[in-house]
């Protein structure tokens, strides 16, 4: 039990005592005030007589209900104080002995009331108050109080009608009373913090019994405050404040996370479209992967070509030359990234692609190979399709050359790709231009690599323009297990 319950009754018996020169007023039929006001006043004196008729009784809920009630008493005492100026003086000279009488008789509430602080000043950032309390003249006086400043309030009188809100309401900080019949405000602020979408939402918590263990409790559950009624409104307003701008941290660090997400999401499906999914978790992981620059690499490259194709689709309509080259082209990559290899680019009906960057594996040369066969595997399938939709079939040549290249990101600050250079591509280009249809054909650097492995054809050798010596190529028909 508190000292302020203990003292509950004494104190309400000296508001009550305190208020007969208002009663007074009000029961003379000179003195007019406005519709507000009267307001104001009719809710006070409803609130007098209530505390009137607890004031002599005992028990724990009626100290409750004591407490909660002065806090009634309190809060329209000090509104109706702000426009003092305003009322019949008849009134205006109640008001201090009642604002008097009703300031708590225990230090820990504090004795500054809202008429000794100013006026309520306008809130600086305005949000959504979510006020739950049984009481309905807690509810209007609290609604009363933070509109005043600004805020838009929306009221429940239950646990239940408040959960049914926050369902459907964006709500940027709740007040929550303790004791309710029913839902209890400790069974409340348990189902926002369990809650994902409402967790970070602030609580605070209010209620009239100064109970150590019991404000413990809500802020060990989760509740960001605590207030003992009856509240300063001048506090309450301050605590508000706080949880706003808590609540509003909390949207931008949200909405930056949900943008970084949706950028992250935008990467991998740009991305995706090149690199197999482990490439693409690796650059995101590596930040500074994204950096302008490169480094030496030892890859294989392929490349692969559709022989004859400005002929085949000349006499083409433009959807069916579309149509042609989305079915080779999606097949083609399909079948690249299932084998882990890097596209570079398309370039017409040509593929560039490299297994070794930016992920360098073991068997990145006999996946490039695997991968090759598997493509001129894949010609059946696309020809067969071809066929039913009345387009030409396709015959596709591929080199491989496995060599040094640099490999980075290549460009500059505003546009740029990962990329490869070096005198490995150009060998590669001059492979590709002497592999004939359906023919798979591998440097020797390339054989070298898996000698025992490969089932070749006959080797040749190329005079290729731009390049000193010989090149030595063998047309592939197997990779061994």
């Amino acid at each position: 039990m508190s000292d302020l319950d203990d003292t509950s009754a004494e104190w309400a018996a000296r508001i009550v005592e305190a208020a007969g020169p208002l009663r007074d007023a009000m029961g003379r039929r000179t003195v007019s005030v406005s519709s507000d006001e009267r307001r104001d006043l009719d809710a006070l004196l409803d609130a007098l007589a209530r505390l009137t008729d607890l004031a002599d009784q005992s028990g724990r809920e009626v100290k409750h209900d004591r407490l909660n009630i002065i806090g009634a008493v309190r809060g329209y005492s000090e509104m109706l104080a702000e426009e003092a100026s305003k009322l019949h003086p008849s009134i205006a000279n109640t008001l201090p002995p009642l604002l008097g009488a009703v300031e708590s008789p225990v230090s820990v509430i504090g004795k500054t009331s809202a008429a000794k602080a100013g006026k309520q000043k306008l809130a600086q950032d305005p949000g959504v108050i979510l006020a739950v309390d049984d009481l309905p003249e807690n509810r209007d006086l609290v609604s009363r109080l933070l509109s005043k400043a600004g805020h838009t309030v929306i009221t429940a009188e239950s646990g239940e009608e408040a959960l049914e809100l926050l369902e459907t309401m964006g709500v940027d900080v709740v007040l929550l009373d303790l004791m309710m019949p029913g839902i209890g405000g400790a069974e409340v602020l348990q189902h926002l913090k369990n809650d994902d979408r409402l967790r970070a939402t602030p609580v605070i918590m209010i209620s009239g019994r100064q109970d150590m263990d019991q404000i413990v409790a809500c802020i060990e559950a989760g509740a960001d405050d605590y207030l003992l009624k009856p509240f300063n409104p001048v506090l309450l307003q301050a605590r508000i404040s706080a949880g706003i701008e808590r609540k509003r941290w909390f949207d931008r660090e949200d909405q930056y996370r949900e943008q970084l997400e949706r950028r992250e999401r935008f990467i991998r499906a740009t991305f995706g479209r090149y690199l197999s999914d482990e490439i693409v978790e690796e650059i995101l992981e590596s930040p500074e992967g994204l950096n302008l620059g490169g480094d030496l690499r030892e890859v294989t490259i392929m490349m692969s070509d559709i022989r004859g194709f400005t002929t085949l689709v000349e006499h083409l309509p433009p959807q069916k030359v579309v149509t042609l080259l989305n079915r080779y082209l999606g097949r083609m990559t399909d079948i690249i990234l299932e084998y882990g290899g890097t596209i570079d680019e398309f370039l017409g009906d040509a593929v560039l692609a490299v297994f070794g960057a930016p992920k360098e594996q073991p068997d990145d040369t006999e996946r490039a190979l695997r991968c090759a066969l598997a493509m001129q595997a894949a010609m059946d399938e696309i020809n067969q399709a071809n066929l039913e939709d009345d387009l030409p079939e396709l015959l596709m040549a591929i080199a491989l050359n496995t060599g040094s290249v640099v490999a980075g990101n290549i460009g500059s600050e505003r546009r740029s790709k990962y990329g490869f250079v070096g005198h490995a591509m150009n060998v590669t280009s001059r492979i590709e231009d002497a592999a004939g249809p359906g023919e798979v054909l591998i440097s020797e650097s390339t054989r070298a690599k898996l000698p025992n492995a490969l089932v070749v054809g006959d080797r040749r050798e190329l005079s290729a323009k731009g390049i000193e010596e010989a090149l030595v190529v063998f047309p592939l028909t197997e990779v061994k297990s």
